[in-house]
């Protein structure tokens, strides 16, 4: 029988290992240490959730050549260091207690466009939701409102209606303190994409998903022009049922910027872009086309495939930070990369493991088999795609606090082009790593090498490495299907104490809301009624620089002293709501070259901007290569990072949205 610990020696334990740091404490404990069923902790301090992943990790190791010992992963995963997996491995790995799903983003096929087909889709987000994953799926198949149906309602609700119910089924399943994640997307082309478009002007509205509008170079050159466009039913027909000419691009392209400018919604995925320079997309034909994305919006999925994400720390690669002579150890950082694809593929092996268990469990659930068919059904799908394309989401985290500590100021010209070659380092390990792992392992049981030749992509990434290499790939392959990513790691920056994924930091000094957990005071109750609590946070990094230059800063309660050390630091003029947006978006597009998913990036902007910027901003985004952008309007809506004086202030990532 596993040793079990009170919630008040977990705290106390936590707490020490995190310096003090009540929000770290507290984000460990709800999410991710082990528990038992009554809620007893299993583990109190996060060295000892380091060492169950080691544990499985090298295990998986110890099937294939070349093994990674316990003692060596360990070392990597150890005080969130280099590598830390992001969310639902933490959480899962080695859980016995709980049978859930390590992946933590899944696509499921569009709903077919019957009650049935969309009551199964329905079912798909509540069966991944229990099991803790976020999940997104396109609803450019049902068909628009007003036209004829086989039923007795005649005609159609169209797409509102079904909005609502895939929004109320992801905020009804529970995932222990965690809200489910649900991304909605539609096409362009779509006669209801207006109606799309401003549901959520509404603040009480579809309020349990993000929403994203896949447009198409065709939109986009039509909206330059000041052309119309077509809009058409089914949206991917050669003979469209419907067929309208007459809607001007620019009138949807106003109606879009209009609403990201009112409410950070809705996204853009620049849908072409993406299927171009996805690699996955190679295989359309054997089922990994791409059809939507998770709810950040980073990972571009094929139907029923999913996606576990990894980071590596970049703050750990600085050498003499802070200092005149400070540099990016770029040598170690490959390294560190290299074996962050190594364990990501082993993650998925671990992820099939699960999905087993998950399978094992429906089979042994009292329910009669036409109750678990779609469960079941789902779960197998799931993993002969794992299987198939063996896909990951390796990604980074700290960047913002990297450049800070290498005195490069975020959005700085200098700061892009480091910002690329991290990039481009990550792209080019990760990826050789892939190409030997074929070797030792065997590629994706689909690869081929005649279908990846001349991809955009692969050849930017894979023309960069030695002619070994290359004749490695063409021989034996790759083995996972497409690698990288940029999640917006918001929890998980609590533990690794660093700015997240590519944003910079928010504030220097703010609060934090966290849903309310148990007994926890309720400081605030957002706009849907789901009630938070606040907490103090001092960013580390700046807490860092100042020990390193003058500690008298910290010694201070003047406002006006604070005022000048954050003048004096590397994080001057460079927070999110200081950043020019054209820097943002360049910074995006610079990694966004070497990252073959999409990138989770927020794009902050002040409360008086227009909405002329905005559309200069998704412009500009198209133009550049991102494969999607979000913008955030200071107050536009309720976020959970605000100023420490209680005023809401402009900055704001996906990852943050209440239901998230």
């Amino acid at each position: 029988m596993a040793k079990t610990y009170s919630a008040e020696q977990a705290r106390a334990e936590t707490l020490e290992y995190f310096g003090g740091d009540e929000l770290a404490t507290s984000v460990f404990l709800n999410k991710y240490a082990l528990q038992d069923k009554d809620g007893n902790y299993l583990e109190t301090n996060p060295s000892m959730m380091h060492k169950r992943i080691a544990g499985e990790l090298a295990r998986i190791e110890a099937k294939y050549p070349n093994p990674m010992n316990r003692h060596e992963i360990y070392g990597l995963l150890k005080d969130f260091k280099y590598i830390v997996p992001q969310g639902s491995p933490m959480s899962g790995i080695g859980n016995e207690a709980k049978i859930q799903s390590l992946s933590n983003c899944f696509v499921v096929e569009a709903p077919h466009d019957s009650y049935a087909g969309i009551l199964k889709t329905d079912q798909e987000l509540a069966q991944i939701a229990k099991r803790r994953g976020g999940i997104g799926f396109d609803i450019s198949t049902i068909r628009p409102r007003g036209l004829s149906t086989a039923n007795a309602a005649k005609t159609t609700d169209g797409i509102e209606v079904f909005m609502e119910r895939f929004s109320n089924t992801c905020r009804e399943v529970a995932q222990g303190g965690r809200r489910g994640a649900l991304m909605l997307t539609i096409s362009v082309h779509h006669p209801q994409v207006m109606d799309f478009i401003k549901i959520k002007r509404d603040l009480k509205k579809v309020t349990g998903a993000n929403i994203s509008v896949r447009v198409t170079d065709e939109f986009m050159d039509a909206v330059k022009l000041g052309q119309r466009y077509q809009q058409r039913w089914p949206v991917d027909s050669v003979d469209p049922e419907i067929v309208n000419t007459d809607v001007y691009a620019m009138e949807v392209w106003n109606a879009l910027t209009e609403g990201a400018h009112a409410s950070a919604e809705p996204g853009i995925l620049f849908w072409d872009t993406a299927k171009r320079m996805t690699p996955a997309d190679i295989y359309e034909h054997e089922g990994f086309g791409s059809v939507s994305t998770n709810p950040c919006g980073e990972i571009i999925l094929s139907p029923y495939d999913s996606c576990r994400l990894m980071l590596v720390n970049l703050t750990s690669f600085v050498d003499n930070p802070w200092t005149p002579e400070a540099k990016f150890d770029f040598g170690k950082f490959g390294s560190i990369a290299g074996k962050a694809q190594r364990l990501m593929d082993d993650m998925i092996d671990l992820e099939i493991e699960q999905v087993d268990k998950i399978l094992a469990k429906i089979e042994a659930d009292p329910e009669p088999d036409e109750v678990k068919y779609y469960e079941r059904n789902l779960w197998k799908k799931i993993k002969d795609v794992a299987l198939k394309g063996r896909r990951t989401g390796l990604g980074i985290t700290g960047l913002g606090d990297a450049l800070a500590m290498l005195n490069i100021q975020y959005g700085s010209d200098k700061s892009i082009e480091t910002v690329e070659e991290i990039y481009r380092w990550l792209a080019i390990n990760s990826y050789e790593t892939s190409i030997k792992l074929a070797k030792e392992r065997g590629a994706f049981p689909i690869f081929n090498y005649n279908l990846e030749e001349n991809h955009p992509f692969l050849d930017r990434v894979i023309g960069q490495a030695d002619e070994h290499i290359k004749q490695m790939y063409k021989e034996y392959g790759r083995r996972n299907i497409a690698n990288t990513t940029t999640a917006p790691a918001g929890s998980v920056s609590c533990l690794t104490q660093t700015t997240s994924g590519i944003e910079p930091a928010f504030m220097l000094y703010y609060k934090r809301r966290k849903k309310v957990q148990g007994d926890e005071e309720v400081m605030f109750i957002d706009d849907v009624g789901d009630k938070w609590t606040e907490f103090n946070v001092y960013h580390h990094k700046f807490g860092e620089w100042i020990n390193k230059t003058d500690p008298w800063w910290k010694m201070q309660d003047d406002p006006e002293d604070l005022k000048l050390a954050i003048e004096a630091s590397p994080y001057a003029g460079a927070t999110a709501n200081e950043i020019d947006w054209r820097a943002k978006v360049k910074l995006q597009a610079a990694a966004q070259k070497w990252i073959c998913h999409a990138i989770s990036n927020t794009t902050n902007l002040p409360a008086d901007i227009d909405v002329e910027t905005v559309k200069d901003i998704y412009m500009m985004g198209w133009e550049t290569g991102c494969k999607g952008v979000t913008v955030y309007r200071d107050g536009s809506r309720s976020g959970v990072l605000i100023s420490a004086d209680d005023k809401p202030k402009d900055a704001y990532t996906r990852d943050d949205m209440p239901f998230n």
